[in-house]
């Protein structure tokens, strides 16, 4: 790290203020990012694309604790460039490998009054920007405190913006379609009550990734890469110039950021393309990540897997194995309560789903509520919760591992710590001995609640630290993770690549016992929070209204059965549940067989089309194999969606078999119409697909052999 010393002190505070610009072009030439040095000392910068300014005139800086401002009185120090291109290969992903190519400069800059030197660093791509600060080892600045980060983003226009509530402790909102000038957080926040840490910041606030789309077609993704030792960014809607100014979560100080140089912050990213795929397919976010620290990762298994979990969504049973209130995890005599009757964790249960797993090929089984605990959970704000090691008196760890290991199936522990952070970090160790010595290789953990420390939220920078020491003690014992209610993810799955997926957004639970998902969720999803990374939404529901379970229910699944089997391509995740019940998955094998076929990783994705929170149409190429998925989704609407099958190789036939909706389909009148069709195709083919209202499609393709052809009828193109 470079050191700056006194003959550069003595030198620049000699120098005078001066306006200067420094530009940096995109590798193919559309983009343009200036930065710039007013006659104030003042930093800013522009992105623009030809005439088009996408991003005007935007301040950079930052309030530090007790001492001056870092947003003025700037000078020159120097500037150097450079250019990337190169191709990494991912341990798993949406394709074999990733092609990192971007132009690069590093402005260095120092406070005349204070002699504190700055460094803007940014990367500019084909399809957006990052950015990030430097903090170098100096004299003049060692230990500091964020007060304020005051990087803007001043847009170009009163955009139709896809938004969150902004919210320091929860993202399990549904999105909201307004323009910029219409945001109201708190009005928004205040229509989902089930949400239990729902905690709305300000009525102007909203979260990232946030999605623009302009008048005159540009799509803008606004988010952040690589959040390490930093407080997540959200972002403060100035309605009348649509100015975004970064807001960050505080402690239970008032402070943001604990930092000490030399040191970065998260890089700041901006997408941008005409083409709504083309966000989609952007891999700025992975690429301004660090590269993989796992040396060995050949243990990591992308994973499909069942769970005792749904279950307990539908009343079926319960994560607590008594009624009892008052726990106390280090006295209670857990044999002397008295069983509710309807714990869902029990070792029958367990083996059922096993031999369910190992019958239909899933690699796992995951199982909550296994361990003591639960009785009084939720909402006390209490410290000593779960020790993560005690089972309930009804369920035989030592048998159920042995039973797995038999039938070859994996068991996925499950951590929820019910917010007491402290508590999981004391208890990390033991829980982690307690896996290795049961041969757990996969775990989900969880962050419902208050968190403990009191005071800090789930997006702060002590969190923030939280959840990759977690992901690197796991990494060190070869243990995978699913983290749900934890800080939205910002590509550091490639720096871990055992830290498969996380939740981070509202899944597809709140559907069983809330509102629910509106029909057009799954088609914003993969524009804004899946963005940064793979997300566990727990597709695969096949029983679609809740009141099978009990004839009071009036919530239900807001997609069609078969949309819930286009998920499976069109929601990425290496980490990926068939959700529903096995009972559900009985009564209806003919469309079970594509969640079984269906692969979770990939060497290659072909985004066909797509419009945010109205549809999206994806095909996937399996992992070291010939077969494609396609899976396409709409919102409440019905449509067509004429998608091409040019990704095929060329002068080879293939069958494909089409899961859609039947005729009568609707997400909210008949959902679970759906029909199968199979058809001959290539690379010619052109499929006209109808989409039921919430409904969707998937499809397998597979390289047909000659003698599978006959009879197959040729799909005849009535499309483009």
């Amino acid at each position: 790290m470079m050191k700056f010393g006194i003959v550069f002190c003595l030198v620049l505070v000699c120098l005078q203020l001066q306006a200067q610009q420094y530009i940096l072009y995109s590798p193919n030439g559309n983009l343009k990012c200036s930065l710039q040095i007013d006659n104030a000392g003042a930093l800013s910068y522009t992105l623009q694309s030809g005439n088009t300014e996408l991003i005007k005139n935007s301040q950079l800086g930052f309030n530090l604790k007790n001492a001056k401002p870092l947003k003025s009185d700037f000078v020159f120090v120097f500037t150097d460039t450079s250019v990337t291109d190169e191709t990494w290969n991912t341990v798993w992903g949406e394709s074999k490998t990733i092609r990192n190519n971007y132009h690069r400069r590093i402005l260095t800059v120092q406070q005349k009054t204070t002699g504190i030197i700055l460094q803007i660093e940014c990367k500019i791509f084909n399809d957006g920007l990052g950015f990030r600060y430097l903090f170098p080892q100096q004299d003049n600045l060692k230990y500091f405190i964020i007060s304020d980060e005051l990087t803007e983003f001043h847009v170009n226009g009163n955009h139709n913006a896809f938004w969150l509530p902004g919210d320091f402790d929860t993202n399990e909102y549904a999105y909201t379609q307004s323009r910029l000038s219409d945001v109201h957080a708190i009005e928004s926040a205040q229509k989902y009550p089930e949400i239990a840490t729902r905690n709305p910041i300000g009525d102007n606030i909203v979260q990232t990734p946030l999605l623009l789309k302009s008048d005159d077609g540009w799509y803008m993704s606004i988010h952040e890469a690589a959040l390490v030792n930093y407080a997540a960014m959200e972002l403060i809607v100035d309605k009348q110039n649509f100015i975004l100014t970064t807001t960050l979560a505080p402690d239970a100080l008032g402070n943001l950021c604990y930092l000490s140089a030399p040191c970065s912050t998260p890089w700041r990213t901006i997408i941008v393309s005409k083409k709504a795929t083309d966000i989609l397919a952007s891999r700025i976010i992975l690429n301004l990540n660090a590269p993989c620290v796992i040396e060995n990762t050949t243990w990591i298994k992308p994973m499909k897997f069942i769970g005792i979990w749904w279950g307990m969504h539908v009343d079926k049973y319960t994560w607590n194995y008594s009624n009892s209130k008052n726990i106390n995890i280090e006295t209670t005599d857990w044999t002397s309560l008295k069983p509710n009757g309807k714990h869902g964790a029990t070792t029958e249960n367990a083996m059922e789903y096993i031999d369910f797993a190992a019958s239909n090929g899933f690699d796992g089984v995951l199982i909550e509520g296994w361990n003591v605990g639960w009785e009084d959970w939720f909402g006390n704000w209490k410290e000593n919760v779960f020790d993560f090691v005690t089972p309930y008196p009804d369920f035989d760890v030592d048998a159920v591992q042995a039973y797995a290991e038999k039938r070859h199936v994996q068991i996925i522990m499950h951590h929820e710590t019910s917010g007491s952070v402290t508590n999981y970090e004391r208890r990390l160790p033991a829980a982690i001995d307690f896996m290795k010595a049961h041969n757990y290789h996969a775990v989900k953990t969880g962050y419902v609640g208050k968190i403990i420390p009191r005071g800090e939220y789930h997006d702060g920078q002590w969190m923030v630290n939280h959840y990759i020491y977690v992901a690197e003690m796991f990494a060190k014992n070869e243990i995978m993770l699913d983290a749900h209610e934890p800080v939205r993810p910002t590509g550091l799955s490639r720096t871990y690549p055992n830290w498969l997926a996380c939740e981070a957004a509202r899944g597809n639970e709140f559907n069983a016992w809330s509102k629910g998902n509106p029909p057009e969720h799954e088609t914003i999803l993969p524009f804004t929070r899946l963005l940064g990374g793979p997300m566990d939404y727990t597709p695969g529901i096949f029983q679609i209204k809740m009141d099978y379970y009990d004839a009071k229910k009036t919530t239900q699944v807001h997609t069609t059965l078969a949309k819930q089997l286009a998920l499976y391509v069109t929601m990425y995740s290496p980490f990926q549940m068939a959700a529903d019940l096995p009972e559900n998955y009985r009564a209806h094998p003919d469309a079970f067989q594509f969640i079984k076929d269906v692969p979770v990783d990939w060497d290659e994705t072909k985004y066909i089309s797509a419009e945010p929170g109205d549809y999206i149409a994806i095909a996937r190429k399996e992992k070291n194999g010939n077969n494609w998925y396609l899976g396409a989704i709409t919102d409440e609407n019905a449509r067509t969606l004429n998608l091409s099958l040019d990704f095929l190789d060329s002068g080879k036939d293939y069958i494909i078999t089409i899961y859609c909706d039947g005729e009568t389909a609707d997400w909210k009148n008949n959902p679970m119409d759906y029909r199968i069709e199979k058809y001959r195709v290539n690379s010619k083919t052109i499929l006209s697909q109808t989409l039921a209202p919430g409904g969707g499609a998937a499809m397998e393709i597979t390289l047909a052999k000659s003698d599978e052809l006959q009879g197959l009828k040729l799909y005849k193109n009535k499309g483009k």
